[in-house]
């Protein structure tokens, strides 16, 4: 080949590389999202072109696939109007709300139409084998539906009694549904336990499917995060614990056992969580199951309990999950209590804190010393000097790894579900969160709460200042990545 054709193949693949780069950038700037989000992947683009055009085509925006976007958008009203029929037959929801907890509640009701219900009862479960064995007796009782929906099963152990209760359920006529995310779940959708479930009579869907032909129509880190589990439509489970024996689960992974909370609800909020369910079932496989449920009401107006569903994720009201969090964060008046085991908060989380800690407030972050994922860690250690400097307490619980995520504000409300206090979960991932609004059951998730606290380290500003500069240097670069993890 000639100079000459050399030369023009050099200025054609500069043009097309030039030109690639040009229109990438052009369409993060057009996005008009948080300016650290944007700066981050220009930052990448620029620095290494051909890595960082690729990383924003795999990961840069929201693509759940056509399918689900339409179905997404047909399906709201019905949802809608279902849930406001149903409420309409509850009895004893005249009710007034908190005033600290009345803003989060509007906002809520106004983005995602979730009503907040009275009467309801709840059992705060906090070991796994008590968790496990609340799940398996319920289970073995059901005699119409068993609805469940996890991020991670992990079989072995006792969650192998669970998948057996559900397998001799489906057997005996109970409708058994399963809902599990590709990746979290990759382990059991390649062994047996599948193929098991379904010649039993349980259906498995694996949600958000990964693969090399989806990489270019649906972005792939985009998950299924919730932990759910509906049963007869009249008892429900939500919080941090995945489908796992933690005797099991992630040994070798060097930061102890797993350590989650589960709430076992009953009431009227349990349809509205059987509506979450099948919202996505629909959005998974296309099939309504929605008008199938005949609920008859089941109060517990003694309890005067009142809950409101929080669902989370692309496409499912906006930001309502981060305004909710920066809602409450900035309605705490004397003590904030803050439980998550990953913690890469955005600007105005953080803003959010130290705003609270300089009025007084006590502020607790109570993070897990070791987590699963060095790279979260770093990018979350980054954090703690401006937190610290504004009288924020961070507490580093050692007993395991703290999996538990809950926000609990003055004596009076609480947020518990599965959102970690990062921007995976408040903006990318499928999640639940729970709007608690009463104040016995606050008292005890907040002695839960002290349990945690005791056994947990403080963290010492000065030093932790005295840290080595290799782990600053390492914690900083994290930081300009953050917004991308």
């Amino acid at each position: 080949m000639s100079d000459y054709l050399y030369t023009l193949l050099g200025w054609l693949l500069f043009l097309a590389h030039t030109s690639l780069v040009i229109a990438v950038t052009l369409r993060v700037i057009m996005k008009r999202r948080p300016v650290g989000v944007s700066l981050a992947w220009l930052a990448l683009i620029f620095a290494i072109p051909i890595l960082g055009v690729a990383t924003y085509v795999l990961f840069g925006e929201v693509r759940l696939g056509r399918k689900r976007a339409e179905r997404a958008k047909s399906m709201y009203r019905p949802y809608a109007d279902w849930i406001n029929v149903l409420v309409s037959r509850f009895p004893g929801q005249q009710f007034q709300v908190n005033d600290q907890v009345k803003p989060i509640h509007e906002l809520v009701k106004a983005r995602l139409n979730m009503p907040m219900l009275n009467g309801n009862e709840m059992s705060l479960l906090q070991q796994p084998h008590a968790i496990l064995a609340s799940l398996l007796a319920d289970i073995s009782w059901a005699h119409s539906s068993c609805y469940m929906e996890f991020y991670i099963w992990h079989s072995g152990g006792r969650a192998d009694d669970i998948a057996f209760a559900l397998m001799a359920a489906a057997r005996r006529g109970v409708d058994c549904r399963l809902l599990l995310d590709s990746v979290g779940s990759a382990d059991f959708f390649r062994s047996r336990w599948p193929k098991r479930m379904r010649d039993a009579g349980v259906k498995v869907v694996e949600v958000l499917p990964v693969g090399a032909f989806r990489v270019l129509l649906e972005r792939q880190d985009l998950r299924m995060h919730r932990k759910l589990v509906v049963i007869d439509d009249d008892v429900a489970y939500t919080g941090s614990m995945n489908l796992v024996d933690p005797a099991c689960f992630k040994q070798d992974a060097g930061v102890g056992q797993w350590v989650d909370i589960m709430l076992r609800i009953r009431g009227p909020i349990v349809p509205i969580m059987w509506s979450l369910f099948v919202w996505d079932w629909e959005m998974e496989t296309g099939e309504r199951l929605l008008e199938q449920l005949e609920y008859h009401p089941v109060s517990f107006l003694d309890k005067q309990l009142r809950l409101q569903l929080l669902p989370s994720g692309p496409f499912m009201g906006g930001d309502a999950i981060q305004q909710s969090l920066l809602t409450a964060v900035y309605q705490a008046r004397h003590r904030l209590v803050l439980v998550t085991p990953y913690f890469v908060p955005d600007d105005p989380l953080v803003a959010a804190l130290c705003s609270a800690a300089d009025r007084g407030v006590q502020v607790q972050l109570v993070l897990p010393a070791r987590n699963d994922s060095r790279m979260v860690n770093y990018a979350c250690n980054a954090f703690f000097d401006e937190l610290l400097g504004a009288g924020v307490e961070i507490h580093l619980y050692g007993t395991g790894l703290l999996h538990s995520k809950c926000v609990l504000v003055d004596e009076q409300f609480a947020l518990v579900g599965t959102v970690n206090l990062d921007r995976r979960s408040l903006w990318l991932n499928f999640e639940m969160s729970l709007l608690i609004d009463d104040g016995d059951m606050v008292r005890k998730l907040l002695w839960l709460a002290d349990t945690y606290l005791a056994e947990a380290e403080p963290v010492s500003w000065l030093h932790w200042r005295q840290r080595p500069l290799r782990q600053r240097v390492l914690e900083n670069l994290f930081y300009l990545l953050s917004p991308l993890l």
